[in-house]
């Protein structure tokens, strides 16, 4: 087996090159992106990627490793969280619109913890080629009408619109709601 990293793609390098705006980072930032991506070989080698966010936060991340491995399951598919793509990126927003170019689909497991996946909602829903291939996964409360607020709310209705909302109240919900995913 060899050392060397794999190839990526020409079209990821064109696009990933495109999405960054070179007059704000460095060569060697560039180059730091640019091998981070190239870990990200199976996202290539498998039909179907999915970029799955959502809260890191100790309980929450439980239930995304959950996601992850219910999809890991699928033939010809692959699953990860930014927190898989190593790298020291100085700008969260550029390593996300990176890899979101390149995955089938974004998958967000919402949450009403702080620290949720809000700043990627607005690029899902703001950006065409993001709202296409996303989808999410929304976590019901028995006790509360409206816990994520009303900005949250209408990124849910979006994705309600268009089928692509998934709600659930535990783990096992969470399991069979996974499985609905394309």
């Amino acid at each position: 087996m060899s050392d060397e990293e794999p190839p990526v793609p020409e079209e990821v390098l064109t696009s990933a090159k495109d999405q960054l705006n070179e007059e704000e980072i460095s060569l060697a930032d560039n180059e730091e992106i640019l091998h981070a991506l190239s870990e990200l070989t199976p996202v290539y080698e498998n039909d179907r990627s999915y970029f799955v966010l959502g809260n890191y936060d100790r309980e929450p991340i439980r239930r995304l490793n959950l996601v992850i491995d219910r999809l890991n399951r699928r033939q010809d598919a692959y699953a990860f969280r930014m927190v898989d793509i190593r790298g020291e990126w100085d700008n969260s927003i550029q390593k996300f619109c990176l890899i979101g170019d390149i995955v089938t689909y974004l998958v967000g497991v919402a949450e009403k913890e702080p620290s949720d996946f809000l700043v990627e909602q607005g690029l899902l829903v703001g950006t065409t080629e993001f709202f296409a291939k996303s989808h999410v996964l929304k976590r019901e409360y028995e006790d509360e009408e409206h816990p994520f607020g009303w900005m949250q709310d209408g990124v849910f209705e979006l994705f309600e619109r268009e089928g692509r909302l998934y709600r659930w109240q535990n783990e096992e919900e969470l399991a069979d709601v996974t499985e609905e995913l394309p």
